[in-house]
């Protein structure tokens, strides 16, 4: 069998960790440049054409990538390798081959986990693929949202990049009036085999995009796709006491499904800005409030702002020292039923300059308590 040794991340331009969307959009910017429709008469268009189409067969799906990635770093460590001429394989000898990795039993089966990456002997036959509804993708989204709407709860608006059906062809993705017509690459089928003998991956097809038919001439706004970006502004309820990594999610309201299938959902993961005052450990609240040496001496009370909007009355004991907290009960954060606690921590400040009249005062206290030297 021939070498399968195509590096999929170089063909399509992306590195080892490229997204999900960014595959996507890789893959549809050249799949586009290189359409056998765009390059009449040109093998080597029609060749990088069809290995486009392969090696996104095999990234955009996370089992397949994973097992693809997998096999990469084995052909790096040297298994897998035909010895140029008799004894065992050894690193850099020869071609990458199936065959050599189906042999390692010791290894845990790996011809088996390389045979499923391929789909080695699962190849439909063409025409006979049935394509019904399919649920539409969901779309992950991580947004930012302000401290106390974390903590009160509430909601935000926010805007969605997302995939909707062209309202100008209905995603035909044929131009008003034109008629359709077959599509060549797959022969009507929609899916399309790339690679050859045992490396091989069904498809949808990239030059019809699955539909089996073609139309004579395609729809400018959506260029033939059948889908246009969107941005779309939406509603998120917040729940009260979500921290960073918490999520929510909106049902329907992800990427619009294909032949009549459902939408995908809206997965929101929260961010939270950091408060320039009040700071979250589970569910209490942490403060710092700065008070000078006479409060700090003689005692006092203040007035300390809570999370939840209100303003508690703190009594200051004579003689509190600098880095004592006081813990104000059922002013923390509230979730699943539980209710925090808000800890106002005291720091005594020192006066960086005093007056004569401070001055003198100060000698006479230090005077009269036996600071002074």
């Amino acid at each position: 069998m021939r070498s399968p040794t195509k590096d999929f991340y170089k063909i399509l331009g992306v590195s080892e960790s490229a997204s999900q969307d960014e595959l996507k959009e890789a893959y549809r910017k050249l799949a586009k440049k290189y359409h056998p429709d765009k390059n009449p008469g040109d093998p080597k268009a029609v060749d990088r054409f069809k290995a486009i189409g392969e090696g996104y067969g095999v990234l955009s799906d996370p089992e397949k990538r994973k097992k693809y990635d997998n096999m990469r770093r084995l052909a790096s460590l040297g298994f897998g390798r035909r010895p140029s001429s008799g004894g065992s394989p050894t690193p850099g000898a020869g071609g990458f081959s199936f065959e050599d990795l189906s042999d390692l039993g010791g290894l845990g089966g790996l011809g088996d986990i390389f045979s499923s990456i391929f789909d080695r002997g699962k190849r439909p036959e063409a025409g006979k693929k049935k394509r019904g509804p399919a649920k539409g993708d969901n779309v992950e989204y991580v947004v930012e949202i302000p401290f106390k709407t974390a903590v009160r709860g509430g909601k935000i608006s926010i805007d969605v990049s997302i995939t909707e059906e062209c309202a100008t062809c209905n995603g035909s993705g044929a131009a008003r009036g034109t008629d359709m017509s077959r599509c060549t690459e797959c022969k009507g089928s929609g899916t399309v085999s790339f690679g050859q003998g045992g490396f091989a991956v069904n498809r949808p097809c990239p030059a019809c995009f699955g539909r089996g038919e073609l139309p004579k001439d395609f729809c400018k706004p959506c260029k033939g796709s059948g889908t246009i970006r969107q941005t779309r502004r939406i509603q998120v309820g917040v729940p009260a006491g979500v921290d960073s990594g918490s999520k929510v999610r909106l049902s329907g309201q992800g990427e619009r499904g294909s032949h009549g299938g459902k939408p995908g959902d809206l997965l929101i993961t929260f961010k939270v800005k950091p408060h320039g005052f009040f700071r979250r450990k589970g569910l209490d609240i942490h403060v710092t409030v700065p008070i000078n040496i006479v409060q700090a001496t003689l005692g006092s009370t203040m007035a300390v702002n809570t999370v939840g909007g209100k303003k508690v009355h703190l009594k200051v004991p004579p003689g509190t020292q600098s880095g004592t907290k006081f813990r104000i009960r059922g002013q923390g954060v509230r979730r699943d039923g539980r209710m925090g606690d808000q800890y106002v921590e005291v720091e005594v400040t020192i006066p960086d300059k005093l007056s004569e009249e401070e001055q003198k005062m100060m000698e006479e206290f230090g005077s009269a308590s036996g600071l002074r030297h």
